[in-house]
C-alpha cells in the first residue's frame, strides 16, 4: 500500500525548513555582531582605562613649571620684572648723586648727609618684614604693585621737600615702598624652571646697571641746569610706566595653590602654557592647602634655623659692602680724598679748608664719568657669575666673591693713577654686585613657598641694617681716615665668607620647595 503524504504535513515541513534557515541567518548575524563587539570592546576598555588613569594622576606646580619650560612668557616676565630693578636701582643710586647737592643747599654736616641714606634703609627695614608677611598671606602681586605706587608717589613728593627734615622723612617713605618692590624677585623666581634660574636671575643685573646708569646720566644732564629736584621728578617716569605693564604679570601659581586657590593657579598655568606653546602634565593639579603661611616659626624651625641666622648675616654684609662701595666712591670723588698720582686741578681741591668745611664741591663731569664706568662693572662679570653658580653652586660662589671683595677693598688704599682707581672701583663694584645677586638667588631657592616672601622680607630687613650703618662709615669716617673707613668692609667680607661656607643647604639644581616636607602622596604620583 503506497504511503501518501498529507498536504498539511508537507506544508509544515516546508515551513520548519524555512524557519530553520531564518534562525540560521539570525544566529550567524548574532555571532558576527558578538565578534565585532569583542573586537571593539578591548579598544573601548583601553580608552576608558587610559582616561581613568589620567583622572587618577596628579601633578604639582613644580611639575607644571618644569613641563612648560622656558618660552615667550618668561621673556615677558624677564623684561617687566627686570625693569622693576631699574626703578629700585634709581631710587637707591639717587642718594649718591643727590648727596653733594643737598649738602650745598642746606649746609649739611657729614653725619646729616649719612642720615639721609640711613633713613631710606630704615624705611626699607621696617616695611621689609611687613611686605614679606603680606606677600605670603595675601599674594606677591599685590605687594609689588602697591610698592611701586607707594615709592613713586613719595619719591615725587621728595622733589618738593621744603627742608632737610621733610626730605629725610619722605625718603624713608620711599624706602618703605621699595621694600615692596623687592618682592618682585620672589614672584619672578617662582615661575622660572630650575635649570634656567642660574642663568636668568644673574642676567637681571643688567637692569640694575641700567637703572644706576640712568640716574647718573640724569644727574649729569639735569642737575647742572635744572637742579636736583627736577632730576627726581624725571626719575619717577619709569615707575609710572611699569605700573601699567604689571597687568601682564599674573599672581604666583605657587602662592595660589598654597592659599587653596587651585582654580586660579590652573588658569595661570594654562595661560603660560598657551603662551609658550606647551602643554601641562596629564592629570589634575593637587596640592594641600597650607594654613600656616607667612609664619616666622618656619624660618626658625629645625630645618632652617641655622640657614636663616647665617643668611641674615650674609644679607647684612651684602648690603653693607655694596652701599659701602657706592657711597665710598661718591665720597672719595666728591671730597677728593683719593691718593692719586696724576690728579688734575679739579681733584686737587680738598674737602677741608683752613676756615672749616667746604660744603659745596659738586660733582664734575669726570666724576660722573667715573661713576658711570663703575656701574658697568655690575654686569661685566655676569658670565663669570653664571659659570660659578653652575659649576660650584651657591655657597662656594658666595665665599669666593666675598674673599675677593675683601681684597679689593684693601687695595683701594694704594696710591695709583686716576685710571688705576677707576679700574679698581670697576672690579670692586662687579664683585659686590655679583655677591648681592647670588644671595638673592640663594634666599629665593632655599625657603619653601609658604614662607618664601617672609624669608626674603626678613633677609632684606637685615640687609638694610647694613645699609643704615654703611653711610656713617663711608661718608663720616672716610673724612677722618680712608684706611679706617675701608677696613670694616674688608673684615665683614672675610667673616661672611666663613659663614657662607658653613651653610648646611646647597640649592644648586634643586626644585623649589612648596612645604617644609612635601606630602608623600604627591611623590607617589610624580610624573
Amino acid at each position: 500500500m503506497e504511503k501518501t503524504v498529507e498536504p498539511q504535513t508537507a506544508e509544515r515541513k516546508t515551513s520548519d525548513f524555512r524557519m530553520s534557515d531564518s534562525m540560521k541567518t539570525q544566529l550567524v548575524s548574532s555571532i558576527y555582531l558578538q565578534e565585532v563587539e569583542l573586537q571593539e570592546k578591548p579598544a573601548d576598555d583601553k580608552q576608558d582605562s587610559k582616561n581613568s588613569n589620567n583622572a587618577d594622576k596628579t601633578f604639582t606646580v613644580e611639575d607644571a613649571v618644569e613641563k612648560i619650560g622656558f618660552g615667550r612668557f618668561h621673556i615677558l616676565l624677564f623684561v617687566i620684572m627686570g625693569s622693576s630693578n631699574i626703578v629700585e636701582a634709581m631710587e637707591i643710586m639717587l642718594l649718591a648723586v643727590v648727596s653733594p647737592e643737598i649738602r650745598c643747599e642746606w649746609r649739611l654736616k657729614d653725619w646729616q648727609v649719612a642720615l639721609v641714606s640711613t633713613m631710606v634703609f630704615l624705611g626699607f627695614m621696617v616695611c621689609g618684614v611687613l611686605g614679606g608677611y603680606i606677600a605670603d598671606r595675601y599674594g606677591r602681586w599685590k605687594v609689588v604693585v602697591g610698592g611701586f605706587v607707594w615709592s613713586a608717589y613719595f619719591s615725587l613728593l621728595t622733589s618738593f621737600a621744603p627742608s632737610y627734615g621733610w626730605f629725610i622723612f619722605l625718603r624713608a617713605m620711599v624706602g618703605c615702598g621699595v621694600a615692596g618692590v623687592s618682592q618682585g624677585f620672589v614672584l619672578k623666581t617662582e615661575f622660572i624652571p630650575a635649570k634656567y634660574r642660574a642663568i636668568l636671575l644673574p642676567l637681571a643685573t643688567i637692569f640694575w646697571m641700567l637703572g644706576s646708569m640712568l640716574i647718573i646720566i640724569l644727574g649729569m644732564l639735569v642737575v647742572p641746569t635744572l637742579g636736583w629736584r627736577w632730576m627726581i621728578r624725571l626719575s619717577v617716569t619709569p615707575s609710572i610706566i611699569l605700573i601699567f605693564l604689571f597687568k601682564f604679570i599674573p599672581e604666583s601659581a605657587r602662592y595660589n595653590v598654597s592659599a587653596g586657590k587651585t582654580e586660579a593657579a590652573m588658569k595661570t598655568l594654562h595661560w603660560i602654557a598657551k603662551m609658550n606653546r606647551a602643554s601641562l602634565p596629564p592629570g589634575r593639579l593637587v596640592e594641600p592647602v597650607t594654613r600656616e603661611r607667612g609664619s616666622w616659626r618656619i624660618l626658625l624651625s629645625p630645618s632652617f634655623r641655622r640657614t636663616s641666622v647665617l643668611l641674615w648675616y650674609s644679607w647684612f654684609v651684602a648690603s653693607f659692602i655694596y652701599y659701602g662701595s657706592v657711597l665710598s666712591s661718591s665720597e672719595l670723588l666728591e671730597k677728593n680724598l683719593l691718593c692719586v698720582i696724576d690728579a688734575d686741578k679739579e681733584h686737587q681741591v680738598k674737602h677741608r679748608h683752613e676756615d672749616g668745611l667746604c660744603y659745596c664741591i659738586p660733582f664734575g663731569y669726570s666724576d660722573y664719568q667715573t661713576l658711570l664706568i663703575s656701574c658697568l662693572g655690575e654686569v661685566a662679570l655676569v658670565p663669570a657669575n653664571i659659570a660659578l653658580l653652575n659649576v660650584f653652586g651657591r655657597k662656594m660662589t658666595l665665599t669666593v666673591l666675598q674673599l675677593l671683595a675683601a681684597f679689593f677693598f684693601m687695595i683701594l688704599n694704594i696710591c695709583s693713577t686716576m685710571f688705576g682707581f677707576t679700574v679698581l672701583l670697576f672690579l670692586l663694584r662687579s664683585l659686590v654686585s655679583m655677591n648681592f645677586n647670588v644671595v638673592y638667588i640663594y634666599t629665593a631657592e632655599v625657603y619653601p613657598t609658604v614662607a618664601r616672601s617672609l624669608g626674603m622680607g626678613f633677609c632684606t630687613s637685615f640687609s638694610r641694617i647694613g645699609g643704615m650703618i654703611a653711610p656713617f662709615i663711608a661718608q663720616v669716617l672716610m673724612s677722618q681716615s680712608v684706611i679706617l673707613a675701608l677696613c670694616p668692609f674688608a673684615v665683614a667680607c672675610v667673616l661672611c665668607a666663613l659663614g657662607n661656607f658653613l651653610m648646611p643647604i646647597e640649592t644648586k639644581g634643586r626644585a623649589l620647595l612648596d612645604y617644609l616636607s612635601p606630602p608623600p602622596a604627591l611623590h607617589m604620583n610624580q610624573l
